[in-house]
């Protein structure tokens, strides 16, 4: 399907312009709307502070109700003329609308999923179902690019290693199974595990057996996010490496 068709979208409806100040901790940052200073919550754990710049231009989502810190999400961040979608939670959302619009994102045929389903006791994203049998898969949000270089993870990830050493336990078990990277922004031409932030977690995806890995860019604006095409993915330790491959099991 050629990119400009792809229906696959994610609309932000009710979002307003706002200006970054700093990031108060984790999920908390401090934001400029209209000259006046709020609190937003950052619905990401990355740290992405190549993002998180005081100045830079930011859109939120309004989520004010009873019991919340903050009246805002925080959905995009400007970065060198791009817009970056920095909620963690939107790439499955985006996957979730792929599958039920029947856009084949991974290789595999099915005929009804499931979210957020536990596997020898870790919860992964999707449980497909088909014609193929079961398929266990993992998505993961990525923010940060390089020299047009997607990389993840942006800080070492522990349960993100743990999550493809179950899935290549689903694959031992005569279950397809991989991991899914959405890349929430439009300037990558390439992904490549980030071995200088997280070697553990580079080299179990590297030489991980049978699985698949895949990654898709998206169009990011803020009207909303559509996915985009899959992008080459290298495995080599240099992320500038020639050596090219798209992975599949």
């Amino acid at each position: 399907m050629p990119e400009q068709e792809r229906v696959v979208r994610v609309p932000f409806e009710g979002a307003i312009p706002a200006i970054f100040l700093e990031r108060t901790n984790r999920f908390v940052c401090q934001v400029l709307i209209e000259g006046k200073r709020e609190l937003a919550h950052v619905p990401s754990s990355g740290r992405m502070t190549e993002l998180l710049i005081r100045g830079a231009s930011v859109w939120l989502m309004p989520r004010a109700k009873e019991g919340r810190k903050t009246a805002y999400d925080l959905l995009l961040v400007r970065k060198d003329g791009v817009w970056v979608s920095v909620d963690s939670r939107l790439p499955n959302t985006i996957v979730e609308t792929a599958f039920q619009q029947g856009v084949p994102l991974v290789p595999a045929a099915y005929t009804s999923f499931r979210r957020e389903v536990n596997f020898e006791g870790r919860r992964f994203d999707f449980l497909l179902q088909g014609e193929d049998g079961n398929c266990l898969v993992e998505v993961k949000s990525v923010t940060l690019v390089e020299n047009g270089v997607a990389k993840f993870p942006d800080a070492p990830t522990h349960r993100g290693a743990e999550h493809l050493k179950g899935l290549m336990r689903a694959k031992e078990r005569g279950w397809a199974a991989g991991v899914v990277f959405i890349i929430q922004r439009e300037d990558a031409s390439l992904f490549a595990p980030n071995w200088q932030q997280d070697p553990i977690f580079a080299s179990l995806l590297s030489q991980a057996q049978g699985i698949f890995v895949l990654a898709y860019r998206c169009h990011v604006s803020p009207r909303g996010v559509s996915l985009g095409l899959p992008v080459q993915i290298s495995f080599a330790g240099e992320a500038n490496s020639p050596n090219l491959a798209g992975k599949q099991g």
